[in-house]
């Protein structure tokens, strides 16, 4: 079993992380989409808050240890089937991905520490507040936030899609090699 990736597919440390942090940034998604709608009186108005930011630190330490992976690593060869737009399709929505979490992070960031709180990683340790903004910029922190995390949402729906019809439709094996690690080319059926 490869643990690195080879240019006939990914290795187990790039599934991991891939499929980790899928699971991670679906339920980000799903609780900051439930908790700013929350009220005072809810017995989630502070957990889930606390909950969430604390999930989004550690996605944000997946990610760049992601991106290292991925700067560190072959990258598995498009296959032949795929059309040259696919191709080019892929790149930009993977690049986006990583601008638009990247983005997500730093503005996720910005919300709670804008007062000049730091924030509480799990009851571990706080990370300190670096700058402190004013109400307009913090605000503008909040939008950019949310609209990344739409467009982010947005990303994925797509990746689905596309792997959909690579795996049905196209009977490839793109969805195979990041689920299992292999060193060897595999034939489409």
């Amino acid at each position: 079993m490869n643990i690195r990736n080879t240019t006939h597919g990914f290795g187990l440390v790039s599934i991991i992380l891939h499929w980790l942090m899928a699971l991670l940034i679906i339920g980000l998604f799903i609780s900051g989409y439930y908790m700013v709608e929350l009220d005072y009186y809810s017995k989630w108005y502070n957990l889930l808050p606390w909950w969430h930011i604390a999930v989004g630190v550690t996605t944000f330490l997946l990610l760049l240890t992601r991106i290292a992976w991925r700067w560190s690593n072959p990258r598995p060869a498009a296959l032949p089937s795929y059309y040259g737009w696919e191709k080019i399709a892929a790149g930009i929505t993977h690049y986006a991905f990583y601008a638009l979490l990247l983005v997500i992070s730093v503005t996720g960031y910005l919300i709670p520490t804008a007062k000049g709180a730091p924030i509480d990683f799990f009851g571990w340790f706080d990370i300190p507040a670096l700058i402190e903004l004013d109400s307009g910029p913090a605000e503008w922190a909040g939008t950019l936030h949310e609209y990344a995390a739409y467009a982010v949402a947005g990303l994925f729906l797509l990746h689905v899609c596309a792997t959909v019809k690579h795996h049905f439709i196209d009977k490839d094996i793109t969805f195979i090699r990041i689920l299992k690690p292999t060193d060897i080319k595999e034939k489409q059926s």
